[in-house]
């Protein structure tokens, strides 16, 4: 090739990536300039009168972990066991690594990362506090259809970690569980998710895999009622300020469900598919009307329908539901209802669920537990700690 060709063919490829690379700066600019917010930088405090993870606006994923302690666990080791974790959930929540994080580049994005924390029944007979123990902190009463498996019930200590990233709620549980290996075996693990952020309006009621909008009715935290509903005030005393959490793994049936066409499934509900309407209304959030009647004389909600039947009769049945789809062995909702005091608010409109609830055929609950979830706590303290160090 003679010089002349190839200086030629030089200055033309050195032309070529010029404007190749004038075009990529100004994609690069073009994409700067169009870069979404960052989701993952947003933290939720750890620290405070009441856990978060409880009232916090909920999270896109989520993972329950029931651990049972081992036998020689007593107060002191349990108080060790909290210390460590509220030392990595504090961290980790902010977006800083774990003490002894071995993934810390997994830490740097929180995406509204919470981490609570409860005690099953045996806490209290390892800690030497059984009076301490609330009246109703124990599994529920048997119900006819309940077809509950010890792989997905029980246990002695809760971690429940939300976040709206996957990769943060995964890194979470690794990093606390790890740190507690010699005092506590994990039970069961249930991750639930819910729509993605960003895929829907803010504040907009998710749908559960049955295609059905799933949480209308739920207590507003800006409401008066919402404290006594949640809150436990004093009962006992170092409890003012927690909770409690009744978590049920619901198998769905989609495929005989599948079976159903749309006003078939808007009369089981009673409520609408297509927006979450009641049968008697034309919006989601409108009141439900049980008395009203069709032109037969028949009531347009069915009494034997879901909504019907689990409407509260009056304030004290009422309790917070945080709701979580799963996928995984099985299909199903993971059902997390927060309450002032379970044997008064849950358990009442859960018998009348068992009695008859037309959503039954189609719903089965296969895992059931029980724990309080403490009151939250200051930058030294611990949930738990009016209870341990008392």
């Amino acid at each position: 090739m003679s010089e002349f060709s190839r200086r030629r063919l030089l200055g033309t490829s050195v032309a070529a990536l010029g404007v190749v690379g004038l075009g990529a700066a100004g994609a690069g600019v073009a994409a700067a300039a169009r870069e979404p917010e960052r989701m993952g930088t947003r933290t939720v405090p750890f620290d405070g009168d009441h856990q978060a993870g409880i009232d916090t606006e909920p999270q896109a994923f989520a993972a329950f972990v029931a651990l049972d302690l081992h036998p020689e666990v007593d107060r002191s080791a349990l108080i060790g066991v909290m210390k460590v974790w509220v030392a990595d959930a504090r961290r980790l929540t902010r977006g800083e690594p774990a003490l002894g994080d071995t993934e810390p580049e997994l830490a740097v994005d929180p995406a509204r990362l919470t981490v609570t924390v409860g005690y099953g029944p045996a806490v209290f007979d390892a800690a030497g506090l059984a009076a301490q123990r609330p009246t109703w902190l124990r599994p529920l009463p048997a119900f006819s259809v309940d077809r509950l498996e010890d792989r997905w019930s029980g246990g002695d200590l809760l971690l429940q970690v939300c976040a709206d990233d996957p990769m943060v709620v995964s890194h979470t549980v690794r990093t606390l569980i790890k740190s507690v290996r010699s005092r506590a075996t994990v039970r069961w693990t249930q991750r639930g998710f819910r729509h993605a952020v960003g895929t829907r309006p803010d504040g907009m009621t998710m749908r559960n895999l049955m295609g059905q909008v799933d949480g209308t009715v739920n207590p507003d935290p800006a409401t008066p009622d919402f404290a006594r509903q949640v809150w436990n005030t004093g009962e006992p005393a170092w409890l003012a300020g927690g909770t409690s959490l009744v978590l049920r793994r619901i198998r769905m049936e989609l495929d005989t469900w599948d079976e159903l066409d749309p006003p078939a499934r808007d009369l089981v509900m009673g409520r609408r598919q297509s927006d979450g309407s009641p049968l008697t209304g034309s919006d989601e959030f409108d009141d439900a009307d049980f008395d009203a009647l069709d032109a037969n004389g028949l009531e347009v909600i069915p009494p034997q329908s879901h909504v019907a039947r689990a409407r509260p009769r009056h304030g004290d049945e009422r309790f917070l539901r945080r709701g979580y789809n799963y996928d995984d062995d099985g299909v199903g909702l993971l059902f997390a209802a927060y309450q002032a005091d379970v044997d008064r608010q849950f358990v009442p409109v859960q018998r009348r669920l068992d009695e008859f609830d037309a959503l039954n055929t189609w719903t089965t609950p296969v895992g059931s537990a029980v724990f309080v979830l403490p009151p939250g706590c200051g930058p030294d303290g611990y949930p738990g700690d009016r209870l341990l160090d008392g």
